[in-house]
């Protein structure tokens, strides 16, 4: 495992996280008004979904099992090797599905929805973090 790579995608997720806690705003209003602040929070919240999908690719290529399927799917090997929670997996995979609306059908995305994850759901991407963080810390024992 290539301890150094996943730290520096881990310290990336801590920054597109605390962009999105900076720019969240307090009301869905000030979201919808806002352009700038969208462009901002859609692009980092993409982003932190990303780094997750490759940090969980990186540490199922150290596993027997074949590659995921998805994106998605990655989650699931996680949780089927320890690393994840079923819980934090399923709210991962539900973040790669914002990622695909993001990426693919911006113009349509619901801000309501959005502002809600920034509010809700940015502790996910932390715990993320620290599971896989503790996966690296027992590698280094």
């Amino acid at each position: 495992m290539d301890a150094e790579l996943i730290l520096e995608k881990i310290e990336s997720l801590r920054r597109c996280v605390q962009r999105v806690e900076d720019k969240r705003g307090d009301s869905v209003e000030d979201l919808e008004r806002d352009w700038d602040r969208q462009d901002i929070i859609t692009v980092n919240l993409t982003r932190a979904v990303q780094l997750c999908v490759d940090i969980a690719a990186h540490l199922i290529s150290e596993d027997d099992g074949a590659p995921p399927d998805t994106m998605a799917e990655g989650f699931d090997r996680l949780h089927e090797m320890g690393v994840l929670s079923a819980t934090l997996a399923q709210r991962l995979q539900g973040a790669v599905g914002f990622r695909n609306v993001a990426v693919h059908a911006y113009r349509s995305m619901d801000w309501q929805i959005v502002h809600s994850i920034t509010h809700e759901r940015l502790d996910d991407f932390r715990r993320f973090a620290r599971a896989v963080l503790d996966v690296v810390e027992k590698q280094d024992l």
